[in-house]
Order: C-alpha cells, then structure tokens, then sequence
C-alpha cells in the first residue's frame, strides 16, 4: 500500500524530520547572540607628564608683627582723642589722653607714703629719731652717774665695814642699789644698740616695700593715661570716642606695622608630621579672591590645641603685605606645600586602586581592561604621581557608565 502524506493521520516522513532538525539548529545558533554581554563602557583618563604639589589645605589667622595695644589703667573718661582709624602715625606722638586728675591724687598720695616710710626706714638706721635719739644719750648719762655714785658709796661702806664702822645691812643695801643702777644703764645701752626688735624692722620694711610700688603703680598709670605711638604704624582699631567712659582694661586703641603680616595657621594634628620649616607657604582672603601673598614656613608647632572641635597646631609665616591690602585680624585660606615635583608622570587620584596595600589601576588597552600594579609618590586631592608601571599617554579606566566592576581581561567601550 501508498504511503499517505496527509498529516491528518499518518506519521512524519524522513523530509519532515528533517527540516525539524534544521530549525532546532538554527534556534541553538541564535540563542548565544541574544545571551552574549556586550562591552562594558568606561570613562577613562590619560596619563599626563607635568607638575604636581602635595598640600596641606587649612585656614589661618592674620595678625601685624609689630603690635601695640593700648588698655585703660583706671576706669575713667577719654579726655583727648587725637586720631581716627585708618590714621598713619610716628613714632611718639601723642594719640589719646585720660583724665588723669585721679591718678595725680594717687601718685601724691603714694609718694607721701613713700617718703614717710624712707624716714622711718632711717630711724631705724640711726637708732631712733633725732628727739628720741638726745634723749636716750641723756638718760644713758645719767643712769651711768648713779651707778658711778651707788659704787663708790658701796667702796666706802665695805671699808667702814673693815674697820666696824658700818654694819652688814648696810653693804647690803649698797649692794642691791649697784645691782639695780647696772640693770637700767644696761637695759639704756641695749636700747641705743639695738632699738627696734626684728618684728618692727620687718614691719617698717614691708611699708616701705608697699609705699614705693604703690608710687610706682600710680606713676605707671599716669604714664598709661597719654598714649603715644611707640613706633611708625597705622591705627587699625580705635573702639572709643572723645568723651567715652572707660573702664579698667578696656581697648582705647590698637597700632601696628602693617607692611608685614604674621599669619598664624591652624594645622589638624594627622598632618602635623608632614610640616618642616622652610616650607611655601600660600595665603587667600574671600574678600580679594584673585591675590595671593606667599611665604615659608617659620615656626612649626610645640604641642597640640584645641581649637573649637580640631585639634591643631599652630604655624606661623610672615608675608609681605606693602600696599596694606591684607587687613588685621581676618580668616584667610591657607595652603602648605609639602613637597612638590615637576615634569613627572600624573594620574588622576581616582584611577588609582588599592589591594593589599599595593596600587593599581585598569589600562585600557584595544578593546580590554589589563590590570597594571603600578608605584606612586607625591599626591594630593586630585592627581597622583606615577613613578612605575605605566607609559606616557596611557589611557586608564575610571569607572563604568552603570557602576558595574570592572575585571581583568573585560571587554570595553570608551564614553566620554
């Protein structure tokens, strides 16, 4: 019998099967190029030849080298005021004026007081005063003419004795009365020698000591209430009007040499192993953002403060500040070089990985990723110096489009 070919009762021929085998084929074929991962793309960066700077970045404070301030020595008022801030001034003339008429009272007070306790400290020296001086001589000669006579009336008593002329009661009596005319010529000499006991020395000394600071404090502060220019500046500060009333300590006035400026720098104390004297030194102010004053490194820190939350030490530079632009007292943005290279091979920071503590980075080369162990050397926030294991004009990945890691060996696509 025929075999029938129609499919609605008979089993597939040989030519059916074998166009199922050909489409299976072709399905097996198509499967691995929908499944198949494209490349990965990456945003790169190239390795480039030039300079590079290891920095310190903090803020500072600015303040004159050459500084005077002028406080109030007493509570008083402004009686003069002579100058106004901004002013240019030399060298001792006159700025502001106290009203000094309560000082004078002290001043001639204390030196009454003084000179009072120098008179004393003169008796003491002498003996006495001049009074108490004759007197005691003449005392001193009369207790001496009585033990003179008490003695001889005692000599004649003890021969009158001898002969039985004068009893025992007598001698006795004569006896007792030389005893008592030596005490008090005794107790006389002792005051001429030695007045005054070691308790009232120290005591006249010590009024004397206290009189002549006082004199000296009143002085001082007489002194204090004219302030004068103690050398060629500016008057930068100048909180108090003609007038005012002032009280002990208040700021009348501050001068300073602005030419030269100190700025004190605050270093965070993980940095402070980096700074070494001699070090460049680049300072910025917010208010004049295209100006930049340079110095070096003079003074590096002693020891560690606490400066609000940091704890930082303090250095200190001087920079030239000629045309006065650079005010007193203001927060500026400072820079330390540490170190710094030139005409050397940089990469940017982020390329660079880490394993094991060893560096690394992905070269990009052809169309795949080669994993470079690479050294380094000097780097700050953005670039790092390559010192091995990579080319000039090397081109390196920086990370994929979708965050995706990247590997050894992968495939790539370069984005910008």
């Amino acid at each position: 019998m025929a075999v029938n070919n129609n499919s609605n009762g008979r089993p597939a021929t040989k030519r059916g099967r074998l166009w199922i085998a050909v489409g299976v084929v072709a399905a097996l074929a198509v499967i691995p190029v929908f499944t198949r991962p494209g490349p990965l793309k990456v945003r790169t960066t190239t390795v480039e030849r030039g300079p590079i700077r290891s920095l310190i970045s903090t803020n500072g404070k600015v303040e004159p080298i050459e500084n005077f301030e002028a406080h109030a020595p007493i509570a008083t008022t402004v009686k003069r005021l002579l100058v106004h801030e901004g002013d240019h001034v030399h060298k001792g003339q006159l700025l502001l004026q106290l009203d000094d008429a309560d000082l004078r009272s002290q001043a001639a007070r204390a030196q009454a007081q003084m000179k009072a306790a120098q008179a004393d400290q003169a008796d003491l020296s002498s003996g006495g005063t001049r009074e108490e001086t004759l007197t005691l001589d003449t005392q001193l000669i009369k207790a001496r003419n009585v033990l003179a006579d008490a003695q001889r009336n005692l000599d004649s008593l003890r021969r009158l004795q001898q002969q039985g002329a004068a009893s025992a009661g007598e001698v006795k009596q004569a006896e007792d009365a030389v005893q008592r005319d030596q005490a008090d010529a005794t107790l006389l000499e002792q005051k001429q020698k030695d007045r005054y006991s070691q308790p009232e020395v120290a005591k006249v000394q010590a009024q004397g000591a206290e009189a002549q600071a006082a004199y000296q404090a009143a002085e001082d502060a007489l002194q204090k209430s004219s302030v004068r220019a103690p050398f060629d500046g500016i008057v930068y500060t100048l909180p108090v009007k003609q007038g005012a009333y002032v009280q002990t300590g208040d700021l009348l006035l501050q001068e300073g040499n602005l030419s030269k400026m100190l700025v004190r720098t605050f270093v965070d104390e993980p940095d402070i192993g980096r700074l070494a004297a001699g070090q460049k030194i680049e300072v910025t102010w917010d208010a004049l953002p295209s100006r930049i004053w340079t110095g070096t490194v003079s003074t590096i820190p002693a020891t560690v403060k606490l400066r609000g939350a940091r704890n930082v030490g303090e250095v200190t530079c001087t920079v030239d500040n000629e045309d006065r632009r650079l005010l007193p007292n203001v927060n500026v943005g400072v820079t330390i070089i540490t170190a710094e290279h030139s005409d050397v091979l940089t990469l940017q920071r982020e390329a660079v990985r880490m394993d094991d503590t060893k560096p690394y980075v992905y070269e990009v080369v052809g169309d795949k990723l080669v994993r470079r162990e690479v050294e380094v050397s000097l780097q700050n926030l953005t670039r790092v110096e390559i010192t091995g294991g990579l080319p000039d004009h090397a081109i390196v990945a920086l990370s994929s489009v979708d965050a995706k890691p990247l590997t050894d060996g992968a495939r790539v696509k370069v984005v910008q």
